[in-house]
Parts: structure tokens; sequence; C-alpha cells
């Protein structure tokens, strides 16, 4: 049972770091309308499932990688900014950047070179936490970079998103994250509450 609570987190990090990366391939929208979603339990992250299903159906990748441009990036800045040191300082390249980066060359985490992107966007946090799961690391090290790291600014993000007037698809992303962001918060291993939420979608495979 623990083993299984953690791929799942692991899994959800994974495809909320796809999710803000960019917008849903064809392969991950199509996984997103199928998905299985264990509705025996009523709890933010079922809703959140449920929505993110609806909306998935109701889009196609065209419509998304219209919505997502004018949401993140925008011409100059999108309507929303999703990097830690934005949230934490409202600058971008900031104090969090450099912190973090220091803590990311300790978990021997690097960036790739073709990455445009400052380390701080919320994708690669959720890149890094996805990792960190599926590498064993243990629970104490994975709360130390959450909260060192996301817990601060990550749901001011998904409520920003959620109204932000370009987001459709994305408001029904950002409801899931948040729920599971302060599912996170609380996190304690091994607790059956824990378990139900995060096992809200079973058989849970993203494809990116």
């Amino acid at each position: 049972m623990h083993q299984e609570h953690q791929a799942l987190r692991a899994d959800i990090y994974a495809l909320l770091a796809s999710l803000f990366r960019s917008a849903p391939s064809a392969e991950l929208l199509d996984f997103l309308q199928q998905m299985e979603i264990d509705t025996s339990r009523s709890n933010p992250m079922t809703r959140g499932w449920q929505l993110l299903q609806l909306a998935a159906r109701q889009a196609n990748p065209e419509m998304l990688e219209d919505e997502y441009l004018p949401l993140f990036i925008g011409i100059g800045q999108g309507d929303v900014t999703p990097f830690a040191s934005w949230y934490l300082t409202g600058s971008i390249m900031e104090a969090p950047l450099i912190e973090l980066r220091k803590d990311l060359k300790i978990l021997g985490f690097e960036r790739e070179e073709s990455s445009k992107e400052p380390e701080d966007h919320v994708a690669a946090l959720c890149e890094v936490m996805s990792l960190l799961i599926q590498q064993g690391a243990s629970a104490e090290r994975q709360a130390t970079f959450f909260n060192r790291h996301l817990a601060g600014w990550v749901e001011a993000l998904c409520k920003d998103v959620q109204q932000a007037p370009s987001a459709v698809f994305y408001q029904a992303v950002a409801e899931l994250a948040e729920a599971f962001f302060q599912q996170e918060k609380l996190y304690q291993p091994a607790t059956e509450t824990q378990h139900s939420q995060v096992q809200a979608v079973q058989l849970f495979s993203p494809a990116g």
C-alpha cells in the first residue's frame, strides 16, 4: 500500500509538471479523457479529477495551445507568471532561485542545457518532487524540498490560474493542483486519509 501510494504521488507530480510545462499532447489529452476515477469517496482530489476529465473531453490540442500561450507566456508576460521568485519577491531570477539552485546541486540535479526557463518554474519543481519520490528519497527530504520551494507560494499560483481570464481547461488543472498541494502540505506517510485521496485515480500512467 505504501509503495502504491508513493508511486501515485510521483505520477501526479509528473502529470502536473507536464501540464504546467506546455499544453498537453493529443496522447495526454486522450489519457485524461479516458482515465478511471475512483468516485467511492468524495473529497477535493476526486472532484478535481472529475473536473479535469470533463475539461479534457471538451478540449482539443489546438485549443489548449491557444489557451496556454496567453496564460503562461503572453507577449512579454502571461496572465500568470509561474515562478517561485515572482510570487515570493515580485521579480524573477531572485533569491529564491539562488537558494533552489543550491539545493538542487546538493540533491544531484542539474538543469538541462536545452531548458530556457529558470529552475523555479512550477513545472520544474513538480518534476523534482516526482523524481525524489521515484528515487526513494526519505519523507523528510521530500517534505524539506516541498516546504522550502513550493509550499510558500504554489497555492497562490493555483488560485491565480483559476481566476485568469484566458484559463478554461487550466482552471480545472489548477483546481486539481490546489487540492493536491494542500494535501501535500499535510503529508504524513502511510495515513489512510492520504491514501484515499491520492488513489482517486487508479492505474495512473500519464503520457507527456
